[in-house]
């Protein structure tokens, strides 16, 4: 017992020279101090801009409702051609994290006939700017913070190598675990006060968002993970460098690609192994398909001629004059069932194309854990591809019964015989609509979120176990390595 507590009051000394050493240093004081700017400014304006964001989706959203509910008397296919709006949500810490929220749409248009996608995406209404990134938290705690760490703990332990002060202390009996294990203690410290702003600010977007807790939680271990990561590189780096400036070097070029280099290049990579159809190509598909089905809003068309075959046999009857419902109706919806079929079909093949392309840079994780802290900080923000995709999927599910709702309007409300007649006004009530339900977003489970951020989460600390385990080992050669 008083062996280990001789060695951690060792360790804790040893840290605290490290400190007086680091706060000594102007620059350290001031790039720590910086980023804790950088990090409460993007704080302050990603929350400004996620709360205008949010404001506006939804006052546009109770415009387009009142404007749908307010359309006066009409033919319910006229309906079905007006359409609607819907505005994505945002999630509560997408202030954190925006994720792929800047490049994908906000706003879906509902029609009959089509399934639209998103539009209206911060990166095509903004400056180019912002394709390389927005000022957030996220990106100062994974592109910044790492950079400090490495410019004020790069020499932590090369300094005391090219002083000969870890001759010294190796001479007096301090063990080369213990220096090591100060210089990370104090190296985290430090880590731990570039952290501390961006703990302040999950905790605000979580209490002033109503953000689940646990996911606030899971967030604030990733980062805190990943620059306990960098800890464990500087230090080791340090270890086996002779010199500091050396290490500096090292450090730097392990920065630009695991942090810049990589996160870019494995996304090209994956769109080249799995390549995706433009979206022109998609339509050019999707239309050549759609009109093999037939055009629903003609009854006599030949490629509807089964389905009036077993509809007629179902109703007993010779004639579709003589059914119980309106034909054109009736025909309206089983057009549309079987459009929304191919729309449905494609926009799934998309998106799971899209998944193999995640796939491919998930398998990256092991290679820079930068993609592994992406994924994790994306999930756990609401911002990444599965929440875009239950957006559209809950948008098109929406769609489809408020589209099928009109339809079966005009087949229970209208008489074929008049809705064939050109020279009638067929017309139902606008209270039809008007008391259609409005579209509630449900985000994902919570169960659900934890379990796709979980491989990213074991990555990090895959990362952790290696990294620790090869700075322990190191550490107890570093002796003899000296002497």
């Amino acid at each position: 017992m008083s062996a280990a507590r001789s060695a951690f009051s060792c360790i804790t000394r040893i840290a605290r020279e490290e400190w007086r050493a680091l706060f000594r240093d102007r620059a350290a004081v001031a790039g720590l101090l910086l980023l804790t700017v950088l990090m409460l400014v993007a704080a302050m304006t990603a929350h400004e801009h996620q709360r205008n964001a949010d404001a506006e989706r939804t006052r546009y959203q109770v415009q387009a409702n009142h404007e749908f509910e307010a359309q006066p008397d009409r033919h319910p296919h006229r309906m079905v051609h007006y359409g609607h709006f819907l505005f994505r949500p945002l999630n509560p810490l997408a202030a954190f994290d925006p994720g792929i929220d800047g490049f994908t749409g906000n706003t879906l248009f509902l029609e009959g006939h089509r399934q639209n996608s998103a539009n209206f995406g911060d990166v095509r209404q903004t400056s180019l700017l912002l394709r390389f990134g927005q000022l957030t938290p996220a990106f100062v705690l994974q592109v910044l913070a790492p950079l400090l760490l490495v410019f004020f703990g790069h020499a932590a332990v090369a300094r005391e190598r090219e002083s000969g002060t870890l001759r010294v202390l190796l001479a007096q009996g301090v063990r080369s675990r213990e220096v090591v294990l100060g210089k990370l203690l104090a190296l985290a410290g430090f880590a731990g006060l570039a952290l501390l702003p961006a703990l302040a600010a999950l905790a605000w977007f979580a209490a002033a968002g109503h953000a689940p807790w646990p996911l606030a939680t899971v967030l604030a271990a990733g980062y805190a993970a990943w620059l306990l990561l960098w800890v464990l590189g500087v230090v080791l780096v340090s270890m086996c460098v002779a010199r500091g400036r050396d290490a500096l070097l090292v450090l730097l070029a392990a920065w630009a690609v695991i942090v810049i280099l990589l996160p870019r290049w494995v996304p090209d990579m994956a769109n080249t192994a799995v390549a995706l159809p433009t979206r022109f190509e998609d339509a050019i598909h999707v239309q050549r398909e759609y009109l093999a089905l037939g055009d629903s809003h003609d009854p006599n068309d030949p490629k509807f001629a089964a389905f009036r075959d077993r509809l007629l046999k179902q109703y007993g009857v010779a004639r579709v004059e003589d059914l119980p419902v309106n034909f054109k109706g009736v025909v309206g919806m089983e057009g549309e069932r079987k459009s929304s079929d191919l729309f449905n079909r494609y926009a799934a093949a998309a998106f799971d194309r899209q998944e193999r392309q995640a796939e491919i840079i998930d398998a990256f994780g092991w290679a820079s854990p930068a993609l592994a802290l992406r994924r994790l900080s994306m999930t756990a923000a609401g911002t990444d591809l599965a929440s875009y995709r239950s957006f559209l999927e809950q948008g098109e599910r929406y769609r489809y019964a408020l589209i099928q709702g009109l339809n079966r309007l005009q087949a229970e409300k209208l008489a074929y015989a008049d809705d064939i007649d050109r020279s009638k006004e067929n017309r139902v009530s606008r209270e039809h609509w008007q008391g259609f339900p409005a579209f509630r977003y449900e985000p994902a489970p919570l169960a659900d979120t934890l379990r796709r951020a979980a491989p990213a989460g074991a990555t990090l600390a895959l990362w952790l176990t290696a990294l620790g385990a090869l700075a322990w080992l190191l550490a107890g050669r570093l002796g003899r390595a000296v002497r």
